[in-house]
């Protein structure tokens, strides 16, 4: 009997899941079994399981998608992972990186994409874009010095999530309690965002973030 390769898929939108199912069931060797709408629910199937493989959207409804690649390096190693996003990979591809992910593949992509990425990153390689590729290449070579592809690249995974949610709408209270943290913990990430971004106040902030949400989402 064909030994099969197990995927977990991390994603909010049903439709994104199903269509993942319906790309890979022509796969014989590729095996969905199981599918997360948050991650509490993918928590609470990796306390039992280890997947070969994890696909994972970035925004979650309980927080991000980039903890749980963090998470899921430390504590099934051998689970190799790929985010899956609608986001503009300039923006995420190195972040998901350095999280421990193997590739970063645009939702847009995933049709035509998915089943050659999840192959690659089974066999311990990376997978991106080639514009992604070549524009990593560039900033690792000497002698040259790529500038940020967007001024909210300089800050961390943590402060361009609460940006991120600034830019949905949500007020410090609502960003406090969906990410579990204090109050004060936001005022903090908010006040390290304006200086980095050289904002003076918090409705240039919200603006900048709801224009930034429009750019890149």
């Amino acid at each position: 009997m064909m030994q099969q390769t197990t995927i977990l898929i991390v994603d909010d939108h049903p439709l994104v899941r199903t269509g993942l199912g319906e790309l890979l069931k022509h796969e014989a060797d590729l095996k969905i079994c199981c599918e997360a709408s948050n991650l509490q629910e993918a928590f609470q199937f990796l306390r039992d399981s280890s997947p070969d493989v994890a696909i994972v959207d970035v925004s979650l409804p309980d927080g991000n998608g980039l903890d749980l690649v963090k998470r899921l390096r430390i504590r099934n190693p051998n689970t190799r992972i790929l985010v899956l996003s609608m986001h503009d990979e300039a923006l995420l591809a190195e972040r998901a990186l350095r999280a421990g992910a193997l590739g970063y593949i645009n939702k847009e992509e995933a049709a035509e994409n998915i089943v050659s990425a999840i192959r690659q990153i089974l066999k311990g390689k990376t997978w991106m874009s080639q514009r992604m590729t070549e524009h990593l290449l560039r900033a690792g070579a000497p002698g040259t010095s790529e500038s940020f592809t967007s001024p909210v690249d300089c800050l961390s995974d943590r402060e361009l999530e609460v940006f991120e949610l600034i830019g949905r709408g949500l007020g410090t209270g609502d960003i406090a309690g969906k990410l579990h943290l204090s109050v004060k913990t936001i005022e903090t990430h908010r006040a390290n965002i304006k200086k980095k971004l050289y904002i003076n106040s918090g409705s240039e902030l919200t603006r900048r973030a709801m224009q930034w949400s429009l750019d890149y989402q």
